[in-house]
């Protein structure tokens, strides 16, 4: 989802009734804008170029087993977005769009559509494998997330959550956990949530260590236990103030950027006018319409507006599959392209017979014929592939 940069507080009050747009009406020196003390030139760390080289198709194509031929190589004209290009962005004023993803085709969808950021995030745990909260996601199993994301996202700048029990203990253990990410998941930043005196340390630790970090405040998921669920945050005096104030503290940690969630609108514009970095909004699945089920609502965010009807596409896609399947109309010849040259058909059926295995050197027998009238026009109820 793309989020305008704030012109006026009355466009931001005009739009989204959660998010503000992507970035603060104020026009700094990038010193200000994004104090974190990664590089600041066009190249990645050396870890994340050596991790994008690794994991990405950027081989030259090959012929493919599988019919859908090879994967092409990242287009050169397409640069790939760094910390310098998001500060280049802000201080120009122009929106920065950011999205979420959990996987390869995710990733892949993701950087054709031009995104700038894209978070791998420890929502996860909801949407890909079913939990009712983001807490029982591993450290482990955010990593193979990242590096699933990566391999299809090979321009957009990554950013890679910090799970519930990786950085709450120690700063130790929270620069521990940001390397790991980096170093394995191949992302270009680690996000965490919170502002308690602890997150923030954290946060600052982290940025000392040389990694860019992003902060989110508001609905933090991860504290769905002393928030006593997924509550919007804000929404008095002292709780607004509150959120201003731990979006402060996070940019003097050195965040360069912070995700509001499930905030007022009055409370999002005045956080993105007290930055000096950008405030961001995300979704994928909410907005592509993924889940139809009803009791995918207790995970879909009222804020979210949906721009596809993905999931019923993919339901009338599985339900005419499996139709097919049962009426024996699928698979068939044309889906079955591995072919024995006509020589070695005969040749095949005697081996079987001398083993003994006449039964099957018949339905080997039976495909060849059923294939050749399938090929020659002559439309044959499948029951030898089925």
């Amino acid at each position: 989802m793309s989020f305008s940069r704030l012109l006026t507080p009355r466009l931001l009050l005009d739009t989204s009734a959660m998010f503000p747009p992507s970035s603060s009406t104020v026009a700094s020196s990038l010193s200000r804008q994004l104090r974190c003390s990664t590089r600041t030139g066009g190249s990645p760390p050396p870890h994340r170029h050596v991790a994008r080289r690794v994991m990405s198709n950027g081989a030259p194509a090959e012929p493919a087993i599988y019919g859908g031929g090879a994967q092409q190589a990242p287009s050169a004209v397409a640069r790939r977005v760094t910390l310098a290009t998001l500060r280049g962005k802000h201080r120009r004023g122009e929106p920065i769009s950011m999205v979420t993803a959990y996987d390869y085709p995710s990733g892949v969808h993701i950087d054709a559509a031009g995104f700038d950021i894209c978070l791998v995030g420890d929502s996860a745990a909801m949407v890909a494998h079913g939990h009712d909260n983001t807490l029982p996601i591993t450290l482990d199993l955010m990593i193979e997330h990242c590096r699933a994301v990566a391999r299809g996202a090979t321009r957009t700048f990554l950013v890679g959550d910090l799970p519930f029990g990786t950085y709450e203990s120690s700063t130790a253990q929270a620069v521990a956990s940001a390397v790991r990410v980096m170093k394995e998941g191949g992302v270009d930043s680690i996000k965490l949530e919170g502002s308690t005196p602890s997150r923030i340390s954290a946060a600052k630790a982290i940025v000392d260590a040389g990694i860019a970090v992003m902060g989110h405040i508001g609905l933090t998921p991860q504290s769905v236990s002393a928030l006593g669920g997924f509550r919007p945050q804000g929404k008095t005096v002292e709780s607004a103030v509150k959120v201003i104030e731990a979006a402060l503290a996070l940019q003097d940690a050195g965040c360069f950027a912070v995700v509001l969630e499930c905030v007022p609108a009055p409370v999002a514009a005045a956080a993105t006018s007290a930055l000096q970095i950008p405030t961001i909004g995300i979704v994928y699945h909410d907005l592509l319409g993924t889940f139809q089920h009803p009791l995918h609502a207790k995970v879909s965010p009222k804020f979210c507006k949906q721009y596809g009807n993905i999931g019923d596409a993919i339901n009338r896609a599985l339900s005419k599959y499996k139709q097919e399947v049962e009426t024996q109309s699928f698979p068939g010849p044309s889906h079955t392209p591995y072919k024995l040259a006509d020589t070695d058909v005969d040749a095949f059926l005697n081996a079987l017979k001398k083993k003994g295995l006449d039964v099957a050197a018949d339905a080997a027998a039976d495909a060849v014929e059923y294939s050749e009238k399938e090929i020659n026009g002559t439309p044959q109820l499948n029951k030898i592939y089925a």
